[in-house]
């Protein structure tokens, strides 16, 4: 399992939905969806630093496997969350919703469920 590096998203699927699910601000949901940022993940044994940038802001979210953490969502509130790794996918539970991470071949895929709504992002090592 090795996250390490610089991501490049280049496809997101039901993006504005998901946003607006978990509750976005319409100004949130505008500025996001026609922008594809880069994440940049840094990963020592079981503590990750995740950091999501775009033209507009920049988020860095820092947790280790197996311990509650807190992450910032896109429009800045705090959720509590325990990331977990099963068969090689990191697994975040929040109270809005679930991601699963994982690399396959080249690419990181992450799918973020909440309610009846699935959000999916692939990205390359830029």
């Amino acid at each position: 399992m090795d996250f390490n590096g610089t991501w490049k998203v280049y496809s997101e699927e039901n993006l504005e939905e998901f946003l607006k699910v978990i509750g976005a601000p319409e100004v949130v949901v505008k500025m996001r969806k026609d922008v594809k940022p880069v994440m940049v993940i840094k990963q020592t044994g079981r503590d990750f630093t995740c950091t999501m940038k775009t033209p507009f802001y920049s988020r860095v979210n820092s947790f280790t496997i197996g311990k509650e953490s807190e992450i910032c969502s896109l429009d800045g509130r705090k959720l509590k969350c325990t990331v977990r790794e099963e068969i090689g996918k990191l697994i975040c539970e929040t109270s809005k919703f679930t991601s699963v991470r994982e690399i396959q071949g080249d690419e990181m895929i992450e799918t973020a469920t909440a309610g009846s709504v699935t959000f999916i992002s692939r990205s390359k090592r830029a």
